[in-house]
C-alpha cells in the first residue's frame, strides 16, 4: 500500500464504511492496474516515455479503474481481464486530458506542468494518440465485443465533446444540451468501465446492464457535483480554486440555471457570465451572485435527482459488500459538494 493512489482509495472516493474486505480487493486490484499501465506506456524511446508516462506517474483519482474493480466485485472479482479493462479505461481517460489541455490552454495538470505547457501542444496530441493507440491494443485482447464497446464509447466522448465546442442549436434548451453533452464526455466512460467490470468477472447480463446503467448516472453526478463544488466550496474546504469555470468562460449547470430563472438573471450576472472572466475581484463577484443564486440550488436538486436514479439501479444487483460500496458512493457524490 506503499502507492498514494492506492492507500488514499477509501477516503478519495467515499468508501471509508465499505466492507474492509472489499476495500482490500480493490486496493489489491488497483496495484495491478497501476503495473499495467507503467508497463503499457513504456516506450523505449525516451521523449515518447517522458510524455506518455507523464499524467500515469502523476496520479489522480483513478476512479474509472476503481470502478471497473468494483463492478467485477458481484462475480468473478479482480480476473485478469478485468485488471485489462481497468487499465484500457484508464488509458482512455489519460488520453482526453492530454487533448483537454491542448483545448483549454491549461499549464498545470495533477500539480504538474501541463505536456501542451512543458513542451508543446503536438506533443501533448501525439501522446493523446499514443495513449489511445495502446487503450485499443488492450481492448483488444479482450474480445469483438469490448473492442466495439470502446470504440462507440470513444466515439461519444468526442461527439459531446464536439456538441460542447459548437454549443447548443437555434432553439435547444442549453440545460438539457449540457445535460446531454456531459452525460457524453464524462457518463459515457465511466458507463463503460461499469460495464467492463461486470462483463468481465462474469456477471449476468442484467448486471451488467444494470452497472452499465448506474456508471452512466454516477458519472453525470460526478460533474455536477464538481459544477456545484466550483462555486459553492471556498478554497480551504474543496483543496480547489474556486471559480475556474468562470475564468475558462465555461458555463456550468448552475450557471445556465441562473442565466434561465428571469428573477435570477440580473443583467449584471448575464454580463459577467458573457465569457472568460480574468480579473479576481469579478471573479469574486460572480461567485457571490452565484452562491445565492436560485440556480445554485437547483443545480443541487438536479445532482440529488441523479444520485437517485443511480442508487435506483442497485435494486436489479444481489445484496452483498459491492452493492453496499455503489450504495455509498452514490450518496458520497452528493455529500461532496455540500
Amino acid at each position: 500500500m506503499a502507492n498514494p493512489t492506492v492507500a488514499s482509495l477509501p477516503t478519495r472516493l467515499g468508501l471509508d464504511d465499505a466492507d474492509p474486505e472489499l476495500v482490500k480487493a480493490l486496493a489489491e486490484g488497483l496495484v495491478r492496474v497501476e503495473d499495467t499501465l507503467h508497463a503499457v506506456v513504456h516506450s523505449d524511446v525516451e521523449f515518447v516515455n517522458q510524455a506518455a508516462t507523464h499524467l500515469v506517474k502523476a496520479g489522480g483519482k483513478r476512479f474509472r479503474p476503481v470502478f471497473t474493480l468494483l463492478c467485477a466485485q458481484f462475480a468473478g472479482g479482480n480476473t485478469d481481464a478485468v485488471i485489462t479493462a481497468a487499465a484500457a479505461v484508464e488509458l482512455v481517460h489519460l488520453a482526453t486530458l492530454y487533448h483537454d489541455d491542448v483545448m483549454d490552454e491549461a499549464t498545470m495538470r495533477r500539480g504538474e506542468a501541463s505536456v501542451n505547457a512543458r513542451w508543446d501542444n503536438t506533443i501533448a496530441i501525439l501522446t493523446g494518440d499514443f495513449l489511445f493507440a495502446h487503450a485499443s491494443r488492450l481492448v483488444a485482447d479482450l474480445g469483438s465485443d469490448a473492442a466495439r464497446i470502446i470504440a462507440e464509447t470513444m466515439g461519444e466522448l468526442v461527439t459531446g465533446q464536439m456538441r460542447e465546442t459548437v454549443g447548443p442549436r437555434a432553439g435547444e434548451d442549453p440545460v438539457a444540451h449540457y445535460l446531454s453533452v456531459i452525460a457524453q464526455k464524462t457518463g459515457s466512460l465511466i458507463a463503460t468501465a461499469g460495464r467492463y467490470g461486470a462483463m468481465h468477472s462474469g456477471a449476468t447480463p442484467e448486471q451488467v446492464e444494470a452497472l452499465h446503467r448506474y456508471g452512466q448516472l454516477i458519472g453525470t453526478a460526478f460533474q455536477i457535483s464538481d459544477d456545484v463544488i466550483d462555486i459553492a466550496s471556498p478554497a480551504a474546504e474543496s483543496g480547489k480554486t474556486p471559480g475556474t469555470d468562470l475564468r475558462e468562460g465555461v458555463q456550468t449547470l448552475p450557471m445556465l440555471y441562473a442565466l434561465a430563472d428571469p428573477a435570477d438573471g440580473s443583467a449584471r450576472l448575464r454580463e459577467l457570465l458573457s465569457g472568460p472572466i480574468t480579473d479576481d475581484a469579478a471573479v469574486d463577484e460572480a461567485l457571490t451572485l452565484l452562491r445565492h443564486s436560485p440556480g445554485l440550488r437547483q443545480a443541487a436538486r438536479t445532482l440529488a435527482d441523479y444520485a437517485a436514479r443511480a442508487r435506483a439501479e442497485l435494486d436489479a444487483l444481489p445484496p452483498c459488500p459491492a452493492r453496499d460500496a455503489l450504495e455509498l458512493l452514490a450518496r458520497y457524490v452528493v455529500a461532496r459538494s455540500r
